[in-house]
């Protein structure tokens, strides 16, 4: 996958519908104009390309996705894959591995349905809190098999960082190379070392719920990412966001796409974090992680 010279976030929303679920349209993104828009501001902050997380069961929308793509001039990177209980749909339980990696390298491959437009990241796959569901353990089998057949990279949802080592030693036990695997939310373990646990297995990992201080505080991933930095160990980490609500955007009055940007990456910079280590993190380690 050839990314565009520039900055990527790695793990965020374009559209989403948790809604049946959480019983909240709040959470259905379907804004476009509104999306659209606060895209365009990233693009003045030199983002360049976004991976969408929004897999099936989580109102995937490739065709909405390509439009807003057009509309910004960002590269918007689709997922295929399955979430995690209870927002899976029907065919996970229907299916067996074996079908459910079938529909991942068709996605990856030649495109998802009556579409030519190809995922190009097997993500969001999830575990529950200190859970991992049998259903969950199925579609990880599944990921690792079109992973070793399209060698396209993995990243994963950990709820509240939840089995964050657990997943990344499933993964390279089953012979997943490190450098195409991303723990996701690993921030919200709260827990440094268990984080630098994780990055000895040389795996990446995402700072990517920056701004949502009801979860951990900003000043806490500040903290940690210093000490990251000081540990040389920020070439395995990525940053982003990952917003799914209207209400967290900036007509809605959230935080918006653009607040990494805008209020996180200044505060890194006043805590003394260098400008080579921003880069490493929203450039070469994303180049680096997409490399065929």
């Amino acid at each position: 996958m050839e990314l565009k010279k520039g900055y990527t976030l790695m793990h965020e929303h374009i559209t989403i519908d948790l809604s049946k679920v959480k019983g909240d349209d709040d959470c259905i993104l379907d804004c476009f104009d509104e999306t659209v828009s606060e895209l365009k501001k990233l693009y003045g902050f030199g983002v360049r390309n976004i991976v969408d997380m929004t897999n099936k069961g989580m109102g995937q929308n490739p065709t909405y996705v390509l439009k807003v793509e057009k509309e910004t001039g960002i590269k918007i990177i689709n997922s295929t894959g399955y979430y995690k209980e209870p927002f899976f749909p029907s065919e996970v339980a229907e299916k067996s591995v074996e079908q459910l990696a079938d529909i991942m390298i068709h996605d990856l491959m030649t495109g998802f349905d009556n579409t030519t437009i190809k995922a190009g990241m097997i993500g969001e796959i999830g575990t529950s809190k200190n859970i991992w569901e049998v259903t969950e353990k199925k579609v990880f089998d599944a990921a690792v098999i079109a992973q070793k057949k399209t060698n396209k990279p993995i990243y994963t949802h950990t709820t509240l960082g939840t089995l964050a080592k657990e997943q990344a030693d499933y993964f390279i036990a089953n012979g997943i190379a490190p450098t195409k695997i991303i723990i996701g939310h690993i921030d919200l373990t709260q827990d440094l070392e268990l984080i630098k646990e994780v990055l000895k297995l040389g795996v990446f990992v995402g700072f990517d719920t920056v701004g949502k201080n009801n979860y951990f505080p900003d000043t806490k991933r500040i903290e940690f990412l210093m000490d990251l930095e000081r540990s040389d160990l920020i070439r395995q980490v990525v940053l982003s966001e990952d917003l799914t609500r209207k209400s967290h955007l900036e007509f809605k009055g959230g935080i918006g796409y653009s607040y990494l940007f805008e209020t996180f990456l200044p505060q890194l910079r006043s805590a003394g974090f260098k400008e080579e280590s921003i880069d490493q993190m929203l450039i070469h380690n994303p180049l680096k992680i997409f490399e065929e």
